[in-house]
């Protein structure tokens, strides 16, 4: 009984902390984004473009287990419309460099004259979004670019495409886009970056992802119960780390559990349904506005709050994802009570 009641009061000051540790939400950015949302003619709707079914809550995993529990005996994905997605320019485009890249880090990335012809399509096509364009637009007016498009797309490429070297000891074998939107694996254990809903989608179509379920966690909520070794709901609920309700088919972003080509993700994050240029335009404002090597971001998107999470690689990307706080404006609902 001490040693519980212990663990509670530890777990609580330590969530305490960790509620107090998030910072304030970013107004301008709030505003700028929600823009950039109402700007995304291309982003897919649920229900009509698209169809999800979240299923069951994935459970505690460790990182670089191959065993999981699976909560989900259906695909996430239970319909999209890829017919609209090939008559999208930038989807179409955004969909042939999927194949552009090694799975595993610490092999070398070897880019060919069609991968990078393909490359510049994607990056015209998405410069010609009024997405972009309005971030472009905001870039420039903080003097973070330039406004001559094409050493705006220069920065573009070296932010997301430009190679380095993730791991030791080998040639280039990772860049911003890769990670992020594409996936890769380290040493065959882990599965790092993977934030985009197409690929997730044309993963599990072809059979080479299996989703677990949805997770109520984030990674370091996780890290926080899995070292105080508390397995009790009514603990969690005292200290208010409860585990948020199911997720609606609507929601834009998720947190989930998967596997790929047999190694799992314990918590993975991405917006569904949004275009890739919506995805690119936030992150690379959040990426250009701030100089710490990782910088978190709190701001409301729609219906959504959420972190946006953004670490850089030099003036590369390392990674970038969204974490889910809340949905269906329940947290202006709480600020309301």
């Amino acid at each position: 009984m001490a040693v519980r009641l212990c663990g509670f009061l530890l777990l609580a000051v330590l969530v305490s902390g960790l509620h107090a540790s998030r910072p304030a939400v970013n107004q301008e950015l709030s505003n700028l984004f929600n823009e950039l949302w109402r700007l995304d003619v291309n982003r897919m709707k649920p229900g009509i473009d698209y169809t999800i079914s979240v299923q069951g809550r994935a459970g505690y995993v460790n990182q670089g287990s191959h065993v999981v529990l699976d909560h989900a005996s259906l695909p996430l994905f239970s319909n999209v419309n890829e017919n609209k997605l090939r008559n999208i320019t930038t989807f179409s485009l955004f969909m042939k460099l999927l194949d552009n890249y090694e799975r595993s880090t610490g092999i070398t990335e070897r880019v060919t004259p069609e991968e990078l012809t393909e490359i510049n399509l994607f990056l015209d096509a998405v410069l010609e979004t009024q997405v972009m364009k309005r971030a472009h637009q905001y870039l420039v007016s903080k003097g973070k670019s330039s406004s001559d498009s094409r050493q705006f797309k220069n920065q573009l490429n070296l932010i997301w495409f430009h190679l380095y070297h993730r791991q030791r000891n080998t040639g280039p074998d990772s860049c911003g886009f890769e990670h992020v939107f594409v996936g890769e694996t380290k040493s065959g254990t882990e599965v790092i970056g993977f934030h985009n809903w197409v690929q997730f989608f044309l993963q599990e179509k072809n059979s080479h992802l299996d989703y677990k379920g949805y997770q109520g966690y984030t990674a370091r909520d996780q890290d926080l119960v899995s070292s105080l070794h508390v397995g009790d709901n009514v603990c969690l609920a005292r200290c208010d780390l409860s585990l948020p309700p199911q997720p609606d088919q609507d929601d834009h972003v998720l947190k989930l559990q998967f596997s790929w080509h047999g190694v799992v993700k314990p918590v993975g994050s991405a917006f569904i349904g949004t275009s890739p240029e919506f995805e690119m335009a936030i992150f690379t404002v959040v990426f250009l506005m701030n100089t710490e090597r990782s910088t978190t971001v709190l701001v409301n998107i729609d219906q959504c709050q959420m972190e946006l999470v953004v670490v850089r690689k030099g003036r590369c990307l390392g990674t970038a994802y969204p974490n889910l706080l809340s949905s269906n404006s329940r947290h202006v609902s709480q600020h309301a009570h």
